[in-house]
């Protein structure tokens, strides 16, 4: 009995403290966001992690003028087209692809990659790139904490458009067919 009782203690001991050893799950600091739109039977959809102000000096600073960066935080962000599509005018096949940022104060250069499951921009490739574009930048009345992309209906256009801090892109989307 005596045997008995040991064993029991040895393994009461031995999972109390596996319990209480395990580490807490927290919440990503940047959670990951996923975003779409449709248009008939096409779809775009936009899969990124959000991460915050938390009073930081956003571009320029954390984000600085003239680099690639993921357009958002952990990997990098990435863009699933079910059809061929316009975006910023320019034809963009179906597929799936990697978009980047070069921030500039009044513009931002939007790279479209063909690389995929990067974590951030650090082993980003030029030579993938599929296209390249700039669009203007605008300033937001209020402050946006957290980056968000997100898509825009305007007078029957669809916009993808970025924001955080005061700073704000929207870049166009035709959905129309293209030959």
């Amino acid at each position: 009995m005596n045997q008995l009782a040991t064993v029991f203690l040895i393994f009461f001991i031995s999972t109390t403290i596996n319990v209480f050893g395990q580490e807490a799950v927290t919440p990503r600091p940047s959670p990951l966001e996923v975003k779409t739109v449709k248009n008939e039977d096409t779809y775009v959809k936009v899969t990124y992690s959000r991460p915050h102000k938390r009073d930081r000096e956003i571009f320029g600073n954390l984000v600085p003028y003239g680099k690639v960066w993921r357009l958002g935080a952990n990997e990098a962000t990435e863009i699933t087209l079910t059809e061929d599509i316009k975006m910023a005018g320019r034809d963009l096949a179906a597929g799936t692809y990697s978009l980047f940022a070069i921030p500039q104060e009044d513009k931002w250069t939007i790279i479209v990659n063909s690389e995929l499951g990067l974590w951030g921009a650090y082993n980003y490739k030029k030579d993938s790139d599929v296209m390249r574009f700039d669009i203007p930048t605008s300033t937001t009345s209020e402050t946006w904490e957290a980056f968000t992309i997100d898509f825009e209906q305007r007078q029957d256009k669809t916009y993808l458009t970025m924001t955080w801090d005061k700073t704000k892109v929207s870049i166009p989307i035709d959905f129309q067919i293209i030959e």
